[in-house]
């Protein structure tokens, strides 16, 4: 299904025309979310045909466009793409969440609250920031792209059971639960990075500086294995975006920078063996979900395409500047991408209650405006980043907000939210000699 295509001067609310984009803000015909409304338009993009499962077979580069030879359409007029700094969207999931929860529906909120508070949205921003509300859900062949058709059906079935007992777990013994509207809501915040990844493509055959994107999504994707849920995740957001980038715009290298304090597994796994994606995680070393370790490189042409950084407990800023200086960088640099998706988690944060590292706020500003200018030196700045962790709201909120500052080439506000007083002396031998352990595995 293609996206719906909006005159640059008539923007569509709920089936009634408006003279002007007010606040600059997009809107189109705007899904309540509901399940059974949510449901139907899944199923409608499906049965109609959806998105082609398949890849074009070759591609000579980065081409920006369909698959199929015809051009993907923004759900953007130029006009307004041209001018934008970032661009947005948001995919709260109200309906998937459990009380007490750290993943709970008050993250994208919270994020949302401080971006107003801040100054940061189309109100006060004008063309600058951009928020696009009338993304669809990825279809299923999206989703299959990266996850198995038996999981994908077996989910949607749960929903019934969901409906009829409030709350289930859908991985086991693992933390990861569903209510009635997760099958939905994990479709649409999906979608939303389809939506982000369309925009910024077509954005950057305009211009030399096209608009960054931010997914400010859940659940949560990169741990979410092919075959299943995991750790919170249902469907891999970042992965599904990552094929449909090399299918829809035959986008061929697509790089993955993961900086969670918890190691992408699901990714990892979907592209293990892919020599067009490369995937870089750091992560702490020894937490959640015991994977990542340093010498998994990737497999048969897949060979050195998955890069692990394991940073010991008590990392943080420091240790971050090395890593992208030494580390990321002069991979990105060699492996030439096309476009680069980033799994954007905050639980590294040094307030953050599930991990053991000391990120501030100043430290992902730094990785938001560092990643930005990789972007625009290697792949005509096309990038977006996804929502991945972050479970103290105050942390995750002022954090998000300093990358969109970031992203807007504005000052850092991490010294009104970052106590120095919280931290303490990294280990910095110990990263020094996991740095220059991998350089060496990857011959940087």
């Amino acid at each position: 299904m293609e996206l719906l295509r909006i005159p640059p001067s008539l923007p569509i609310l709920g089936g009634t025309v408006f003279p002007l984009l007010r606040q600059y803000r997009v809107y189109g015909t705007h899904h309540s979310l509901t399940w059974s409304s949510l449901q139907t338009t899944g199923r409608k993009q499906n049965l109609n045909g959806g998105r082609s499962a398949q890849c074009a077979t070759s591609h000579g580069g980065a081409s920006v466009s369909h698959a199929n030879g015809a051009p993907k359409d923004s759900p953007l007029p130029d006009s307004l793409l041209r001018d934008a700094r970032i661009l947005y969207c948001a995919s709260p999931a109200m309906g998937h969440n459990k009380e007490a929860h750290p993943e709970s529906n008050k993250r994208v909120p919270a994020i949302v609250d401080a971006l107003e508070k801040l100054e940061l949205t189309p109100k006060h921003r004008g063309s600058q920031v951009l928020e696009i509300q009338n993304f669809y859900p990825a279809s299923l062949d999206d989703v299959a792209r990266v996850h198995s058709r038996t999981y994908i059906t077996g989910l949607e079935k749960a929903m019934s059971k969901a409906l009829d007992e409030g709350l289930i777990f859908i991985e086991g013994t693992g933390p990861t639960y569903a209510t009635q509207t997760t099958f939905a809501e994990s479709l649409l915040s999906a979608g939303a990075g389809i939506t982000l990844v369309d925009s910024v493509v077509a954005a950057s055959k305009l211009g030399l500086s096209p608009p960054l994107g931010f997914a400010l999504i859940r659940p949560p994707g990169h741990h979410a294995v092919p075959e299943g849920p995991m750790g919170f995740c249902v469907f891999g957001n970042i992965a599904v975006a990552a094929r449909y980038a090399q299918c829809q715009h035959g986008l061929k290298r697509v790089m993955i920078i993961d900086f969670d304090v918890h190691h992408g597994n699901g990714t990892c796994d979907a592209f293990y063996d892919d020599p067009d994606i490369f995937f870089l995680s750091t992560h702490q070393l020894g937490s959640y979900p015991g994977t990542g370790k340093m010498n998994l490189i990737g497999q048969g042409s897949g060979e050195g395409t998955t890069l692990n950084l394991p940073l010991p407990g008590g990392s943080g800023d420091y240790s971050m500047r090395c890593a992208f200086d030494e580390v990321i960088a002069p991979s990105a640099q060699r492996f030439k991408p096309d476009i680069i998706l980033v799994s954007a988690g905050y639980d590294a944060h040094a307030l953050d209650p599930l991990a053991g590292l000391q990120f501030t706020t100043g430290t992902f500003y730094m990785l938001a405006s560092s990643i930005k200018q990789l972007a625009r030196e290697l792949c005509s700045g096309r990038c977006v980043f996804f929502l991945e962790g972050g479970y103290n709201l105050q942390s995750l909120s002022s954090s998000v907000a300093d990358t969109f500052r970031a992203f807007l080439d504005e000052p850092s506000l991490a010294a009104q939210f970052d106590d120095p007083a919280m931290l303490y002396e990294e280990p910095t031998r110990r990263i020094k000699e996991a740095i220059e352990k991998v350089r060496h595995l990857h011959s940087l």
